[in-house]
């Protein structure tokens, strides 16, 4: 898979230590965020927007986002077609929100998550598959449905 990383000023170290596990695992990293030499403040929606927009359009099969909570990347990344993003704190959760919710943008917090944990989180959510059991194959297209009609009706009052 292709997988692009981004992170704000709080999660450089975590983002280059994820770039070379997710890159060990055998997919293609693309890195996005500022560089240890200049660990400026970021803000995050210029971080979680061009990856969101990547996953959205399918340029890159998922995307991975830190800050300080996760919270900030994930309320951006929601705002794309097709991105479910959601903050996750443990090996469960990233478990649960692939098989379950096909989770395709993987928000960690920089501040929060030890890097034994962030390493964890994110090889189980790399290596877990989208159940397909048809109950969440119907919440996923009701998502869908959803997102359209919210599109649909945003294009109409413009």
């Amino acid at each position: 898979m292709k997988i692009m990383i981004g992170s704000d000023h709080h999660g450089i170290d975590a983002r280059l230590n994820l770039g070379r596990i997710v890159a060990s695992l055998g997919h293609e990293v693309l890195d996005f965020g500022p560089t240890p030499d200049k660990p400026d403040p970021v803000d995050y929606p210029d971080v979680a927007g061009p990856i969101a927009s990547a996953v959205s359009k399918g340029e890159v099969d998922r995307g991975i986002l830190i800050c300080g909570t996760g919270i900030g990347m994930s309320i951006v990344a929601n705002k794309f077609p097709g991105v479910r993003a959601a903050p996750v704190v443990d090996v469960f959760s990233a478990e649960l929100s692939r098989r379950h919710n096909n989770l395709n943008v993987l928000c960690l917090s920089g501040d929060m998550l030890t890097e034994s944990t962030i390493n964890d989180v994110v090889t189980t959510w790399l290596k877990t598959d989208f159940s397909a059991e048809e109950r969440h194959v119907r919440r996923l297209n009701r998502l869908a449905e959803i997102e359209r009609d919210q599109i649909s009706k945003n294009k109409e009052s413009d």
